[in-house]
């Protein structure tokens, strides 16, 4: 089955859904956090097939999310994170938590925990500026600077220069 892209859509979440929204994808990615770093290691530990993994490798690695790297005179391979891929944790961490609150239907499989303070991880938040925790309803969204003319009229048109000097 064939799916459709949404990389033309001018959303910057759709794009980003383009792009990692496959669940291998974020699998290989959170195996690649935790250390695996052999096409081998991921095929067993994930259980996908070669072909989905070999295209989904290939592609993080087109995309700039994964490094594939071989050692000096060896045919030996490793993936490894960029810090493009890297950039995905708080992601991956917040879907882990919601994951653990809303899915699991048991205790946590995983806990993520602070190597220097031991610690478990605390739940991931939208933050405001002042450190105050944001929900839905503290929210609105307006047009940013690449809004195209539809999402103006969806949104309204705030002075988005006075909003982006705030950021």
């Amino acid at each position: 089955m064939t799916r459709n892209s949404l990389a033309p859509l001018n959303c910057s979440l759709a794009r980003t859904l383009d792009l990692v929204g496959e669940w291998w994808t974020l699998l290989i990615i959170r195996e690649a956090a935790f250390g695996t770093r052999r096409f081998q290691d991921f095929a067993e530990r994930l259980g996908v097939a070669r072909n989905i993994l070999s295209a989904r490798l290939k592609r993080l690695v087109a995309e700039g999310l994964m490094a594939r790297l071989t050692k000096d005179g060896s045919r030996e391979v490793e993936y490894r994170l960029t810090p493009k891929g890297e950039a995905l944790f708080p992601v991956l961490v917040t879907l882990l938590q919601w994951g653990d609150a809303h899915c699991t239907g048991h205790a946590p499989p995983i806990i993520l925990v602070d190597r220097v303070a031991g610690q478990p991880l605390p739940k991931v938040e939208v933050r405001a500026a002042d450190g105050r925790a944001l929900g839905i309803h503290d929210l609105r969204a307006l047009p940013g600077p690449g809004a195209d003319e539809a999402l103006h009229q969806r949104l309204g048109r705030p002075r988005v220069a006075a909003l982006m000097k705030a950021v």
